[in-house]
């Protein structure tokens, strides 16, 4: 009886900070381009950065 406290202490301290990895990724979608768009070489690195960012930390 004296160990249940500490082991529900624990579970919950535990828990509490868990989450589902999907929160910062909820606002992030991947940019997406087509032919007829005029990219600079910087945008392009740029939007290529971002989409390989999001594939990394957001699975996409």
């Amino acid at each position: 009886m004296r160990w249940t406290a500490p082991w529900i202490a624990l579970g919950i301290l535990l828990t509490s900070c868990a989450g589902t990895g999907s929160e910062g990724c909820d606002a992030w979608q991947p940019i997406l381009v087509s032919a007829s768009d005029g990219l600079t070489p910087d945008t392009a690195r740029q939007i290529l950065a971002h989409n390989r960012t999001g594939r990394r930390l957001c699975g996409w």
